[in-house]
């Protein structure tokens, strides 16, 4: 047992009210015991700080992957409602909509294996690391485009198809985004790295699907046993970390102005109503629309690479779907038997629409959004879809990844990056990376057995395995 937490079901656990001081909700987080063997005591008092704060609806949540984060904790969902509560950057996270997409081909393992001229030119045409700068330098006013209209500015501006705006979350543009909210220094930082991967954990994999789980739910999203599919996870580069680091001055500033009292200050926060919260919001919405458009453009230049490498047409390799997991956005939810527009935060958790939700693709509204799970580096990726169990307790919300258990400075103590990328060519992945350091602090010892993790989510029912899929081929950034 952990203490002061009481466990209230199978991988089920409640941090009561009173856990610290002035919690007006419970904290609620789904783990397994195995799991929470590792959970940091950090990460559990910032669960319970999330609690403490002004408007925030029935409990706050944290996933699976919970770990110590900026503010709130990784994995961390927290729904408020918009007259009473409060909008924060600590909720949503520096690396403004870092998502995951995944993309089918028509492809199967025997065509890719062993092909160190893909694994280069995947290196090649997606740029990584920090600071990594595109050959698609746009202007300033492409830029602000970029920023209002999404995914649909790359693919007006040729970077892929229109169906892919239909496999997207909120169709890949958020339309409450404020351009005048967004510094000058942040859209400096975004002109040069659109189409660019960067750094950290970001990664594009070639994967290959290994197990089905639901084929009903496999056959809507278009994944077969053996299939070769493309994953991508990165977020807003520069523009949406100077976007957070501007504003979080400014709600600092804001906390105070309201009084607010906090048990951190790094949940600084303003009201949803407030200027200062309508500009946040606005700025991390014109964010969020970046990260959409540099991840479809990224997916424009994977296509140009598969089709000229295997002779495989470019409308060969649909997008599954695309989902945001460091954001906050107005949605309606069911709070106390009645249907409330409130502000969700999920940090590090990915949304989990279930059935007949309204953004879902009609083809697709029968069995609930496409979640997609990534492993850590060198470890399997999964495939889940939403559920009304999902809707009914966690705001729709589910795990986002694995969830780090040893930190970055940790790993570079402890690991080499060399017999990193030895150890995984031997289990048939070949890695490339900017860096041996990029690949230290990635490797999957440093991160929860991403298996286990969506078990917990499966058994849970706040989300339902569909499809495991395994790397073959892994671009660090």
């Amino acid at each position: 047992m952990i203490d002061g937490v009481n466990r209230i079901g199978v991988n089920e656990w409640e941090v009561p009210v009173g856990y610290v001081p002035g919690m007006r909700v419970p904290g609620r987080f789904f783990l397994s015991e195995h799991l929470a063997q590792v959970l940091e005591p950090g990460a559990l008092q910032q669960l319970a700080n999330v609690a403490t704060l002004p408007g925030i609806i029935k409990n706050s949540l944290a996933m699976p992957d919970i770990h110590w984060g900026y503010g709130f904790p990784i994995g961390g969902v927290a729904a408020f409602a918009l007259d009473t509560g409060v909008i924060s950057p600590g909720g949503v996270g520096f690396d403004i909509n870092c998502g995951v997409r995944l993309i089918t081909t028509p492809l199967v393992q025997a065509d890719v294996a062993g092909h160190r001229d893909l694994v280069e030119g995947l290196f090649h045409a997606v740029p990584t690391g920090v600071g990594a700068k595109s050959s698609h330098k746009v202007s300033p006013k492409a830029l602000d485009e970029m920023m209002v209209k999404g995914a649909r500015w790359a693919v007006e501006n040729g970077f892929g198809l229109s169906r892919d705006l239909v496999r997207c979350e909120e169709k890949g543009c958020m339309k409450e985004a404020d351009i005048r909210a967004v510094s000058a220094k942040a859209k400096q930082r975004g002109i040069p790295q659109g189409g660019t991967l960067g750094s950290g954990n970001h990664f594009l994999e070639i994967q290959v699907v290994k197990e089905i789980y639901d084929a009903a739910a496999a056959e809507a999203f278009g994944l077969r046993a053996g299939q070769v599919c493309c994953m991508i996870h990165c977020g807003s580069r520069g523009l949406g970390h100077q976007t957070c680091t501007d504003h979080l001055k400014v709600l600092e500033g804001a906390t105070k102005k309201y009084h607010i009292t906090l048990p951190d200050r790094q949940l600084a926060c303003a009201p949803i109503t407030s200027p200062e919260g309508k500009e946040y919001f606005g700025a991390m919405a014109a964010s969020a629309n970046y990260a959409w458009a540099n991840r479809q453009m990224i997916t424009h230049a994977v296509r140009q690479i598969l089709s000229k490498m295997f002779r495989i047409d470019y409308g060969e390799m649909p997008l599954v779907y695309d989902v945001a997991h460091n954001v906050a956005k107005m949605e309606e939810h069911t709070v106390d038997g009645k249907r409330s527009t409130v502000c969700v935060h999920r940090k590090g958790a990915t949304r989990a629409f279930g059935p007949g939700a309204p953004d879902l693709p009609p083809e697709l509204a029968s069995l609930g959004q496409p979640v997609i799970i990534p492993g850590s580096m060198g470890t399997s990726s999964f495939v889940l879809r939403g559920t009304q169990t999902a809707m009914d307790r966690t705001f729709g919300s589910t795990c986002h990844g694995a969830g780090r258990i040893m930190s970055r400075s940790q790993a570079k103590k402890q690991l080499s990056g060399k017999e990193i990328a030895d150890h995984l060519l031997r289990e048939g992945i070949m890695v490339r990376a900017p860096s041996d350091n990029a690949l230290v602090d990635e490797a999957p010892e440093v991160y929860k057995s991403s298996d286990e993790v969506v078990k917990v989510v499966h058994d849970v029912g706040i989300s339902r395995l569909v499809a495991r899929l395994s790397p073959i081929s892994v671009i660090k950034g």
